[in-house]
């Protein structure tokens, strides 16, 4: 039978599918918060519902001690006090395998339309959403909105799009008949049913708490698994929403909304999430963070399935262009945006020796250092309005990084505090960018410096710099590579070093485009070849592995037919 879920968001579905395959813009969520697509209360209706939860504790009824965990800390400054039921861990992993029995037996069309459903909702609550990822990872609103509202629920749409288009290929009967010569065939009724690998884990990460996890969830809710969503400490408000919107719409299904859970914490919970990770229930393990963490998962955690996103070392050649201004202004940006707080943001800048050809004759590399520089200081110079691009920093440890940095070379453009004019205990701070020479300093630059932290370094010809960045990528991990050339043979060697480094290559990017961005339904996020992600966002792969087929046969009399054959 076909749920009434599904049938209402089957033309969407198809449009997903097709846009799969064509790998072109397609979107069903506007990224745009306008009053006409969310209605015109919507705005303030969301800082409303966003407000409303501060000072109190969030209400989920689902199996809790009685006692509140949460010490979540504004990067903007104001006072959260949120709290959260500390769950049963105990009752909780019960509560959610009894709930997968019933959700198991819906099976693919209720999964994927239960699914979609949950994303609708998602999406009229955007900027509920966007308000509380804004004051848990520092992001500025209007990056809190897109990436925390429509461009993760298209992430997620896109791995239930996957999700279908491999489920909807298992039959769920055959007949089956083997011709025997004279003799009568050999005939089977056969039988096929889709079952879920167990319960998932989805650990979150401080900076992208929805963007990075919902992909995990839905991949597992569409192919019939039970979810405990488990936060990063310091992000726990955006998933919390999300799992109270999922268990709202599997209540009203009919379900036991203990499908989806949420497992919040205190901060310095290490402990506490190797001991989830390697519960026998466990069998899919979704994961956005540190590389020791990631690394941790993918060699203890046996009895699970794990998709992790590690640290990278994401990296730009600069070889040659016709528009040097171009070429700065659109790394600047990139540097700039959220503070280099995202797993995309490039880091180590390469630049000849001996200079780089442009239209107006070769350029030295101090002039292009500088060129970099100057656009960053333009871009960040204005406190009013570098703050909405930049964001607020996340945490403590990634200002503490800043001074690290600081030493390890010269500074070509320090970092600098900044007064967030609505906001004014922000924790603001520019992009530093330091000199550094790949003859001497690879040691310093081939391990990531997460934040807003970059070098510029003196290279060697740019063919061999490729080639150092896609070893870097291999051995270090990298999720961008970017490079500037108008040499068809530089351009060659760049595709070359992406694939031996297994990272995704952007070329001669001067307009609105970033490399930090990431679409769904085109670009893949990730690789999963090179360490710095054992997946990618999203692909066949990134679903297939969470379900199994099982089957039975009956021996039956072949058909009239056949047998008269």
């Amino acid at each position: 039978m076909t749920h009434t879920f599904f049938t209402k968001h089957e033309s969407t579905l198809t449009k997903a599918l097709e846009a799969i395959s064509t790998r072109g813009y397609w979107s069903p969520f506007s990224e745009i918060p306008n009053p006409k697509v969310y209605g015109e209360t919507a705005a303030a209706d969301g800082e409303a519902a966003f407000k409303a939860h501060l000072n109190r504790v969030f209400e989920l009824d689902q199996p809790t001690t009685g006692k509140t965990v949460g010490a979540e800390v504004s990067p903007f400054g104001i006072e959260l006090k949120l709290s959260y039921p500390e769950p049963d861990t105990e009752a909780l992993f019960a509560a959610a395998a009894h709930a997968q029995v019933s959700w198991r037996k819906a099976g693919p069309q209720a999964w994927v339309g239960i699914s979609m459903e949950i994303l609708s909702r998602l999406n009229r609550a955007s900027f509920e959403i966007a308000h509380s990822v804004m004051h848990t990872t520092g992001q500025a609103f209007m990056m809190a909105f897109q990436a925390g509202g429509p461009h993760a629920q298209d992430r997620a749409l896109e791995a239930v799009t996957y999700a279908w288009a491999a489920l909807r290929t298992i039959p769920g009967t055959a007949h089956w008949e083997k011709p025997q010569g004279k003799n009568p065939p050999l005939a089977m009724q056969k039988s096929y049913t889709v079952v879920p690998r167990g319960t998932g884990l989805v650990l979150g990460c401080c900076t992208f708490p929805t963007w990075n996890s919902y992909s995990g969830i839905f991949a597992d809710l569409a192919t019939g698994n039970a979810v405990v969503v488990k936060p990063h400490p310091g992000a726990i408000l955006p998933l919390a929403i999300t799992v109270q919107i999922a268990r709202e719409v599997l209540k009203e299904a009919g379900f036991d909304p203990n499908v989806v859970t949420l497992f919040a914490t205190n901060p310095n919970d290490g402990a506490q999430v190797q001991a989830l990770a390697l519960r026998p229930e466990v069998k899919l393990i979704d994961f956005t963070g540190s590389t020791q963490n990631g690394d941790w998962l993918e060699q203890h955690a046996h009895q699970a399935h794990v998709y992790t996103e590690k640290a990278g070392v994401n990296q730009i050649v600069i070889d040659s262009t016709d528009d040097l201004k171009s070429v700065a202004r659109n790394i600047a940006f990139s540097l700039a945006l959220y503070s280099g707080q995202m797993c995309t943001a490039p880091q180590n800048i390469y630049v000849p020796r001996a200079g780089i050809r442009t239209a107006e004759g070769m350029v030295d590399f101090d002039t292009v250092a500088q060129a970099i520089a100057d656009a960053v200081k333009k871009l960040t110079s204005d406190p009013a309005r570098a703050v909405d691009l930049i964001g607020a920093i996340q945490n403590q440890q990634v200002v503490d990084r800043i001074a690290q940095a600081r030493k390890l070379g010269e500074v070509l453009l320090d970092s600098q505090a900044l007064v967030h004019p609505a906001f004014p205990e922000a924790r603001i701070h520019t992009p530093l960018l330091v000199k550094l020479d790949a003859a001497t300093d690879a040691a310093k630059y081939t391990g990531e410096w997460f934040g807003p932290i970059a070098f510029v370094i003196a290279s060697d010809a740019s063919t061999v710099m490729l080639q150092q960045a896609g070893e870097i990528a291999a051995k270090h991990g990298a999720l961008t590579l970017s490079v500037y050339s108008t040499d068809d043979t530089v351009l060659a060697a760049a595709h070359e070093a992406s694939l031996a480094g297994g990272v995704a290559l952007s070329v001669n990017l001067t307009g609105a485009v970033f490399v930090n961005q990431s679409a769904a339904f085109s670009d893949f996020h990730g690789t999963g070849a090179n360490p710095a992600a054992n997946a990618a966002l999203t692909d066949a792969a990134f679903v297939a592995n969470r379900f199994r087929v099982i089957q039975s046969r009956v021996h039956v009399a072949p058909k009239a037919e056949s047998a008269a054959a």
